[in-house]
């Protein structure tokens, strides 16, 4: 399906998801990958999408994992960084490229530095916005590192919720 602004939508199989794409510009021209951030969706790159597309480049702006019209998989266990670079690669593969630029905010940005750590040969270049390069502290999980620096208000730490554990929801994340 394309949008009025020739924004071009599509559902692609990677990893095991069906993931929604929404994207412009010519086939064979240099790949922008652009990653939402928490919780946003594709459209808040569709500015960016409609300028570099005139500028020559293909801007590829996915919903990630558990997204918009991207698959959600119930299993918890389904949404670690494994899981969502490995997503990221097949995109790339799906796109016939070996590697592309990638531009990422917030959670996309998180997702954009393990992308470069895991696999930096599909990476041509990365620009991430708000969100600087924190290395993964084995002995705090993340959320309460989080909550630690900046509070209960944090809205990360607000937004967590209640997941199902033996039948029950009443344990925090």
């Amino acid at each position: 399906m394309e949008t009025s602004d020739g924004i071009r939508h599509r559902k692609v199989h990677v990893n095991g998801i069906n993931m929604h794409v929404a994207e412009k510009g010519v086939k064979g021209a240099p790949i922008v990958l652009f990653l939402h951030g928490f919780p946003e969706l594709w459209y808040s790159w569709r500015h960016q999408i409609l300028a570099l597309s005139a500028l020559g480049y293909h801007a590829v702006a996915p919903d990630l994992r558990g997204y918009g019209d991207t698959d959600a998989p119930t299993d918890f266990h389904s949404y670690t960084y494994g899981h969502i670079v490995g997503d990221l690669v097949a995109l790339i593969d799906e796109l016939g490229v070996e590697e592309v630029f990638v531009v990422g905010h917030d959670w996309g940005a998180v997702i954009a530095w393990w992308l470069c750590l895991f696999r930096p040969d599909r990476v041509k270049a990365l620009v991430n916005l708000s969100v600087a390069f924190s290395p993964r502290n084995p002995k705090t999980k993340p959320v309460d590192g989080l909550r630690a620096a900046y509070g209960d208000d944090y809205y990360i730490c607000r937004f967590q919720c209640y997941i199902r554990v033996d039948m029950k929801f009443n344990e925090p994340v």
